[in-house]
Formats: structure tokens, C-alpha cells, sequence
């Protein structure tokens, strides 16, 4: 039980990624506040797991892109459990398309969700964490926001953004006992990358060197590790996820 009695909020864990490190970290010890935006069915299956491993969970509702709504799930979860001890920014969404046909509403919306709720969500927990002198962040990047991608110029700017960001907040904060790490999955059977079309799916497989897709579980894995005391000594640092995609 690495994670008995922590408290454990995950942005955008009705779901996917989000939903698989919730389940994960419930299997630990931790309890969990679900947090999701439109899918309330997923969030509540996602809750039931959580209650069936014994766990405390609690579902907040809120667009992390708002700095109120953001910081109302941060304060339901303070006033339930009286404490964060770790924050894994994992909401995100992507509207691909090609940087000419691209609308700017469409690049705001990715900016907004992914990057500046990164922001909104780190900013209103920090200062619980300090006055604690400990806590643990993962933020969610990806492989593209390293390498770039086709017709996702919006995505690859927000996880690049979220690097930079969690890098620069990490020797701000350290020194008060705050881990912050980063992961940067590749491709990963989700319902987001099941959008994609078969023939950009084949041409993905054929740069994995391990010759498979991964799993919502294999990034649930190393973020647990990320958020446990095995990795006290890890911060500031980007893991990539993906199967050698990106060597």
C-alpha cells in the first residue's frame, strides 16, 4: 500500500488515462476525487471501482479551463479530506487540423483545456502543498509535445507549454518538499486515439519498436511509481510513455 491515506485529486479521470491512474492509485491506498466535465456516467463507474477497493472517493464536476470552476475543485476536495497530497493534471482534449484550416477558436479551446488548466488546477493546490511541506504533481504531456505532429500544431504547443511550465513551477516550489514530474504518453488505446483513422493508426504501429499500442494501465504504472515514495528523488523530469517511439 504505497499511497495509504493520501488524498489523490485527477483531472479528467472519467475516463481513459485519468480513470485508469484513479483505479491505480485506489488499489494503493489513496483516495480519490474524481474530477470530469461533461461524461457524469463515466465518473460514477469510475467511482464504483474506486468504493470496491475500500476507498474514499469523491466526483467534482468542473472545466479546469475556468480559474473559478478550477479552483472550486480544489477546495471541495480540501473541504472533504482536509488535505491534496497529489495532483495529476491529466484533462485534455485535441481538435487536429491542419494549421491553414485551422480556426482560432479551435487552438484557444486545446490552449485553454490542456495548458492553461494545467495552470489553473497547479496554482490553486501549491499553496495547500506548502503550508503541508510536501506533495506530489504529474502533469500530462505527450510524445507529440516533443517531436510535433501533422495537423496538431494546438496539441503540440500545449504539451510542449506543459514541459516548460512544470520544469520552471519545480524550482519554484522544491525546496518545500514538492515533486513535480512530467509523462508524455505515445500512442494509447483511449477513447481519443480510437478517433484517428485506421491508416495513421498502421503508420504509428510501424514506429514502435515494442510493435504494439499501450494501455491507459501503462501510464497509470509509472505514474503511480511518480507519486509514491520510490521516487522521492525524481523531479523535474519528462517520461516518456510509448514504447520506444521516441528514442
Amino acid at each position: 500500500m504505497l499511497l495509504r491515506n493520501k488524498v489523490a485529486v485527477i483531472t479528467g479521470s472519467s475516463r481513459g488515462i485519468g480513470a485508469a491512474t484513479a483505479v491505480k492509485l485506489a488499489e494503493h491506498g489513496s483516495n480519490i476525487v474524481i474530477n470530469y466535465n461533461n461524461d457524469i456516467d463515466g465518473a460514477k463507474e469510475t467511482a464504483e471501482k474506486i468504493r470496491k477497493l475500500g476507498q474514499k472517493t469523491l466526483i467534482v464536476q468542473a472545466d479546469v479551463s475556468d480559474p473559478d470552476q478550477a479552483k472550486k475543485l480544489i477546495k471541495k476536495s480540501v473541504s472533504e479530506f482536509n488535505k491534496i497530497d497529489i495532483l495529476i493534471n491529466n484533462a485534455g482534449i485535441t481538435k487536429d487540423g491542419l494549421l491553414l484550416r485551422m480556426k482560432e477558436k479551435d487552438f484557444n479551446a486545446v490552449i485553454d483545456i490542456n495548458l492553461k488548466g494545467t495552470f489553473n488546477c497547479t496554482k490553486n493546490v501549491i499553496r495547500y502543498m506548502m503550508k503541508q511541506n510536501g506533495g506530489k504533481i504529474v502533469n500530462l504531456s505527450s510524445v507529440v509535445g516533443l517531436m510535433g505532429n501533422p495537423g496538431q500544431a494546438n496539441y503540440a504547443a500545449s504539451k510542449a507549454g506543459i514541459i516548460g511550465f512544470s520544469k520552471s513551477i519545480a524550482k519554484e516550489v522544491s525546496k518545500r518538499g514538492i515533486n513535480i514530474n512530467v509523462v508524455a504518453p505515445g500512442y494509447i488505446q483511449t477513447d481519443m486515439t480510437e478517433e484517428l483513422a485506421q491508416k495513421v493508426k498502421d503508420k504509428m504501429l510501424e514506429n514502435i519498436p515494442l510493435n504494439r499500442f499501450g494501455q491507459p494501465e501503462d501510464v497509470a504504472n509509472v505514474i503511480l511509481f511518480l507519486v509514491s515514495p520510490l521516487a522521492n528523488y525524481v523531479n523535474g523530469q519528462v517520461i516518456n510513455i510509448d514504447g520506444g517511439m521516441l528514442m
